[in-house]
């Protein structure tokens, strides 16, 4: 049993403005697995507080990048000998199956060493050629820290969210609130243990789990600069309008509907056994989850059944057992949720290739989902539309490219995707005619020098590499 009992606002572990402590359970089998204060507004008030003098008042403000890089290295040494920890936590907390969280955790370096490697090379200050040679002056280009950030991120994969957020925060400059779910207080308060460790200024990064109108009164509150979100569109459209009442710096990684596209010369084989990933990781719970199939006509059943061999062999069951590949939904109402959405796709006229609404016998004690596989699926129904955020695939025909591009852009999301062919010129061709932010062609893993997020209702700005420490930043110029 885990117990974390305070709260820990500017570096330091503090009592709770409130007296319960919730109970974290396992969505394996719904026992209690820990317990864990949460944050009031009354705690939100203090680390905000703190916050804001390490930035206007602290030595913080007054590090050179340099100095910002060898603490977050120390973070990042201090943290990776605790790895299988972290993974093991998750897994309790979110049914996240332990192939994932160790696979998750190993990412971390890379990740890491991105956004160390981006503040290195970083234009921090440039003076700027005049655009005449004999001009009486010259301009510097400063880009500075933004203030104070209100990091957001969601339970589905926390130590990657977090890192994705804290660590181009901080090392641009910025002090940090990170506010976690109320389901991940456990490895988050973990997470805090080992940012104790590394000797950062007071005030300068705190940890809060808090339910969500307590994070509304943080994004909302007047001493944040900027709002850091993942999580869900609708969440994202209410974030949004706040930070734009208020002119606050706003990213946003919101949801997804990805298209996997099967072209016709396509490896079949190898595309299936990629989508296993592609399609089903971390329970489908993933926001970049190619969760609709396009395949064409011609080879249309060969994919439909296929997935239903490869679906109908993929163990389900408790997630701490590495054979197992996909486990519970983290919550009964998100596992009621998918059940919903299984019911709905039988109910629109989608073909049920496998699965369906009934929970996996011998799992009933948990959160479980039994993995769905829809075909003859039109891309006008929900079920091809709105993201369920669970272990559901629907299989889409179409006749030609052409038709199979317009499927994959006729959606409101634009978050990530595939394609997969013999022709690597070819299917490069193909997936620069996707609207969406990320795509990955026969397979290939997404990287973290590159940008990441979303074109359309996915989100707003990007994550990851230079790119993603440039939206912690704001540009100054100096005229001489």
């Amino acid at each position: 049993m885990h117990t974390y009992d305070r709260l820990f606002i500017g570096g330091t572990w503090t009592d709770p403005s409130g007296k319960d402590l919730l109970d974290i359970r396992s969505p394996h089998d719904r026992s209690v697995i820990g317990r864990a204060a949460q944050a009031q507004p009354a705690d939100i008030d203090r680390a905000v507080a703190a916050a804001r003098h390490a930035f206007d008042e602290g030595p913080w403000g007054r590090t050179t990048p340099a100095e910002r890089i060898a603490l977050l290295r120390r973070f990042d040494e201090l943290a990776r000998p605790h790895d299988d920890r972290m993974a093991a936590l998750v897994t309790a907390e979110n049914g996240s199956p332990v192939w994932f969280t160790r696979a998750l955790q190993a990412s971390l370096a890379s990740q890491f060493n991105s956004s160390v490697r981006a503040a290195e090379e970083f234009g921090w200050e440039e003076t700027l050629t005049p655009s005449a040679p004999d001009a009486p002056f010259r301009s510097v280009m400063r880009r500075e820290a933004i203030g104070v950030v209100a990091a957001v991120i969601p339970w589905n994969a926390p130590t990657s969210s977090a890192y994705g957020k804290i660590v181009p925060a901080l090392l641009a400059g910025n002090t940090v609130i990170l506010k976690v779910s109320p389901e991940n207080s456990l490895s988050m308060g973990f997470l805090a243990e080992l940012l104790e460790r590394v000797g950062l200024p007071e005030g300068v990064i705190s940890v809060l789990p808090a339910d969500r109108e307590t994070s509304q009164y943080l994004i909302s509150h007047p001493d944040v600069d900027k709002i850091a979100f993942t999580g869900s569109t609708g969440a994202g459209r209410r974030i949004a309008a706040i930070a734009g009442q208020q002119l606050k710096r706003v990213s946003l990684e919101l949801g997804g509907k990805s298209a996997a596209i099967i072209l016709p010369d396509a490896d079949i084989e190898k595309a299936l056994q990629d989508l296993r990933f592609a399609s089903l990781l971390n329970n489908g719970e993933s926001c970049i989850a190619q969760t609709r199939i396009l395949a064409p006509r011609g080879r249309y059943e060969e994919v439909v059944e296929g997935l239903k061999m490869l679906v109908d062999s993929l163990k389900v069951g408790d997630p701490s057992d590495p054979g197992t590949f996909i486990g519970p939904m983290i919550r009964p109402d998100q596992q009621a949720r998918v059940r919903e959405y299984i019911r709905i796709g039988i109910e629109e006229g989608a073909r049920l290739v496998t699965g369906g609404p009934q929970v996996p016998e011998g799992l009933e004690q948990g959160n479980y989902v039994t993995p769905t596989v829809f075909a003859d699926v039109d891309n006008s129904m929900r079920v091809a539309r709105e993201e369920i955020f669970g272990p559901v695939l629907v299989v889409i025909p179409y006749d030609d490219e052409d038709e199979a591009v317009r499927i994959a852009n006729d959606s409101e999301y634009g978050l990530s995707g595939g394609v997969w062919s013999v022709d690597e010129e070819h299917a490069l061709a193909v997936a620069r005619r996707i609207r969406t932010g990320t795509l990955t062609i026969n397979g290939a893993p997404i990287g973290y020098d590159g940008p990441f997020g979303g074109f359309k209702a996915s989100g707003i700005g990007r994550e990851y590499g230079a790119v993603g420490l440039g939206t912690y930043t704001e540009y100054k110029t100096i005229t001489i």
